[in-house]
């Protein structure tokens, strides 16, 4: 602020025009210099000016405020000296109305004035703020107002506001937080940090790619959220860039190929875990340097169990009374690790199935929420991890904050992750995994394929396969037709879809084998599990 130097030069006369008198607030807004003091524009005169506004729709349209909004443009206009600009102004505004509950359609980026109205006209809002000093000297910047018919006021509307303004001078507590809604998401993960001292003081070393995507802040202030140290981010891979030049497919899935950058910052700073979310930041992949010195990338099954395994002991830290056990849940969809039915079989809470996709796990986690159950995790072995129930859907951004308390709270107990999984399979059984695709384009032939396994040796009647490699077949679900044969009456618990091919084997050796189609590319996919009882190898 230019404030100091005016009061250490003695600028008695700029001091008494920056604070003399308040800016006047007419038919046209409010249009003045920007800087300190109130006749000018800045942070607190945009403030108060809104929380008038506000009162004063409030008043006006009482509890149809909240249902139809208003909508906040800007211009291009920026006072370097002040820190003052039209994009600061509008933000301000649309956190005083957030802050009242008022719904609020703030432009993302410069915009022409008339937009403000039209806006306000084609969605039939209350009213409209344009941030604007039009053709002013380049100092100066504006507050224009529009209500509800989509023109500007006129009297008695400008002597309404004014008067609502003086009445609402101290700014409300909320009318700062210009992010307030990453703000909160920042603040409600933050119930997921169990080990804030750990964090603190660890001395674990972390490198974060966001693979040319959005990842990267979102990251970094969630590792914050958690007195994490911050980690490394890959510098040729931290900003959004369309191109993803430094890769063939941005895809964290892919596995080494994506993360060969991250392992060299890794190598070179002495980092021991590299995490990566894919572009929109709503996967996470982890991998670890192992004592050979080779990297491990986790398989999305590996990691669901390591994430599942640390949210419960967490929960359970923090929920000594065993009776509330009974109420928990974790979900994975059908085709991901059964780790989480074991340690649910071993600890007491629910596990339950749902169909491929985070849609499924997300709706019935909302399910279950309104019944008052409490959902802990949901994931799916292609990376997406539900830690909680703030987001009801894969979340990349917690899982990493998540991810990074968790590996620091085993290095202060000496252990790796890798270590730590070792632990879970002898604790709960071995959960042997592989995954893979077929490429294939033409329908035709994957249609007689799975055709020709729900008539096997019998072109007439339905009969699947009794065994395979040798291991008899004990139970076949068949999500295409609606079959399972582990059902008293044959019919599927789980929701089919005939456009879809998805069968899924259950073998007398503790093998589970799924083979279905993918909604979105030419593949035939397959999932294969080997699940042991606890002490088993």
């Amino acid at each position: 602020s230019p404030l100091p130097g005016l009061v250490k030069d003695g600028a008695v006369g700029e001091l008494r025009r920056c604070f003399g008198s308040r800016m006047e607030f007419g038919t046209a807004g409010l249009r003045a210099a920007m800087g300190p003091g109130i006749s000018c524009m800045n942070d607190l005169t945009i403030i108060q000016t809104t929380q008038g506004f506000c009162k004063y729709l409030e008043h006006c349209f009482g509890e149809g405020l909240k249902e139809r909004g208003v909508v906040v443009g800007f211009d291009a206009r920026a006072h370097p000296p002040s820190g003052g600009s039209s994009k600061r102004f509008a933000s301000l505004a649309a956190a005083v109305f957030i802050g009242r509950g008022v719904p609020v359609h703030l432009f993302c980026d410069i915009t022409p004035t008339p937009f403000v109205p039209f806006t306000v006209s084609h969605l039939g809002l209350c009213a409209g703020v344009m941030v604007t000093a039009s053709h002013n000297p380049k100092q100066d910047n504006g507050y224009k107002v529009y209500w509800e018919n989509g023109a500007q006021i006129v009297p008695p509307h400008d002597k309404g506001i004014s008067v609502a303004i003086e009445a609402n001078l101290e700014p409300w507590p909320e009318s700062w937080d210009i992010t307030c809604l990453s703000h909160k998401y920042y603040r409600t993960i933050q119930q997921h940090c169990h080990h804030r001292d750990i964090n603190k003081s660890s001395e674990v070393k972390i490198v974060h790619t966001s693979v040319h995507g959005v990842g990267h802040a979102f990251v970094q202030s969630a590792f914050k959220a958690f007195d994490l140290r911050p980690p490394y981010a890959v510098e040729e891979q931290k900003d959004p860039d369309p191109e993803f030049p430094t890769v063939k497919y941005p895809n964290p899935e892919e596995g080494e190929g994506v993360l060969t950058l991250s392992f060299a910052l890794a190598e070179r700073e002495g980092a021991t875990v590299v995490l990566a979310n894919d572009p929109d930041a709503d996967r996470l992949a982890v991998a670890e340097k192992q004592e050979g010195g080779q990297w491990r990338v986790f398989s999305g099954n590996e990691l669901g169990a390591l994430l599942g395994w640390w949210v419960y002991k967490c929960w359970k830290q923090t929920n000594p009374d065993q009776s509330t056990v009974k109420s928990v849940y974790m979900l994975s969809s059908t085709v991901s690790s059964k780790i989480l039915r074991a340690i649910a079989l071993k600890e007491g809470f629910h596990f339950e199935e749902t169909l491929t996709g985070f849609k499924w796990m997300g709706n019935r986690a909302r399910e279950l929420l309104d019944q008052n159950k409490i959902v802990l995790f949901a994931f799916e072995e292609a990376i997406g991890y539900m830690c909680g129930s703030a987001v009801l859907d894969k979340d990349g951004v917690s899982a990493a904050a998540i991810a990074g308390e968790m590996t620091s709270y085993l290095a202060a107990k000496n252990t790796t992750l890798s270590q730590q999984l070792t632990a879970i399979y002898e604790e709960y059984g071995y959960h042997i995994t592989k995954n893979s695709y077929f490429i294939c384009h033409d329908q035709e032939v994957i249609r007689a394929m799975f055709d020709r396994l729900r008539h096997y040796g019998n072109q007439e009647d339905v009969s699947y396969p009794r065994q395979c490699g040798g291991v008899a077949i004990t139970a076949v679900r068949d999500l295409t037709t609606g079959y399972d044969s582990n059902q008293a009456d044959n019919k599927a618990v789980l929701p089919s879809s005939p456009s879809s091919q998805m069968i899924t084997f259950s073998f007398s050796n503790g093998g589970v084998a799924t083979m279905r189609t993918s909604g979105t590319e030419p593949k035939i996919k397959y999932y294969t599990e080997l699940c042991a009882a606890p002490g088993n190898r």
